[in-house]
């Protein structure tokens, strides 16, 4: 053996820093522990030490969350105008887009949890933070008017750091009371709506559909709020507690239902949708009792 190898790193498969592949690990943001990728991916993408829930992509959640091979898009089509004609805004669409490989920042569509119908809609971070512009906007409502007419349940992941985007002016503003109001009609029309919070959801976002939901639960740790620690500390005159908008203060404070973890999620989102009597034809008389 050369000498040279005597003060070589081995990890304990036999690589060395020279030929490890990329992607083979995984090092949690939250306590810096270093996992085997797939052994992370097969806990639901979630830290086998500290429970930590890392981000997940649109299509990744839909999978992870409906019945296999269920998923219908709808609405895909809908793309981003320039309407501001903002500074490199036109460019910074293209490019999110090739990144993603999506339109925007919402995927929305039809599905099943066992056998359930549902509509769905997940938002992907990687898309310019999941900021809402007017084709998130259009997005949330058409698919909440969808289920008005077909009488099928809305269940909404949220995944937003962005809030409203600002290269779209008013009109993403407008997308807060737009949404709001889709989901008041939702309200009056006896069809449920269930929204997931995950980190992060905040902002516009919060602030209107992601906070009106029927049911509202939340992924452990996800950040939930409007403004940021700084702004909250300066409008209190005083220290924020350390768990300040996460799920888990917005659990404490009555703004979210429940807490739940993600590899327990769907069968949580299918005891909802039994709990509000749903068969293949859509809303029926039964209920099931909650425990």
């Amino acid at each position: 053996m050369a000498r040279g190898s005597w003060f070589r790193k081995v990890a304990k498969n036999g690589a060395t820093p020279g030929n490890i592949p990329d992607g083979l690990w995984s090092k949690c943001p939250k306590c810096s522990e270093i996992s085997f990728a797939k052994d992370v991916e097969k806990n639901f993408n979630v830290c086998p030490k500290c429970e930590y829930h890392h981000k997940l992509r649109a299509n990744e959640r839909i999978t992870m969350m409906v019945d296999e091979g269920s998923f219908r898009e709808f609405d895909a089509d809908i793309t981003a105008l320039d309407p501001l004609g903002f500074p490199d805004y036109a460019d910074k669409i293209v490019k999110a887009r090739e990144k993603t490989g999506l339109t925007d920042s919402l995927v929305t569509g039809y599905a099943t949890i066992e056998e359930r119908p549902f509509i769905v809609g997940a938002a992907d971070f990687a898309f310019m933070g999941g900021s809402m512009g007017s084709v998130l906007g259009e997005k949330v409502t058409r698919a909440m008017e969808r289920g008005i007419e077909e009488r099928l349940p809305v269940i909404m992941f949220t995944a937003n750091g962005g809030g409203a985007r600002m290269q779209e002016g008013i009109l993403s503003l407008m997308q807060m009371a737009k949404t709001s109001a889709a989901a008041a009609k939702m309200d009056r029309a006896g069809i449920p709506y269930i929204v997931v919070l995950t980190d992060p959801t905040m902002a516009g976002v919060y602030a209107s559909f992601a906070a009106l939901g029927d049911v509202i639960l939340a992924e452990p740790g996800a950040l939930i709020g409007f403004a940021g620690r700084r702004v909250g500390n300066q409008d209190v005159g005083g220290k924020l507690p350390e768990d300040f908008q996460t799920s888990e203060f917005q659990f404490r404070c009555g703004m979210v239902d429940r807490i739940v973890s993600r590899k327990d999620l769907r069968g949580e989102l299918a005891r909802l949708l039994k709990f509000y009597g749903l068969d293949n034809s859509g809303m029926t008389e039964q209920r099931v009792e909650l425990n």
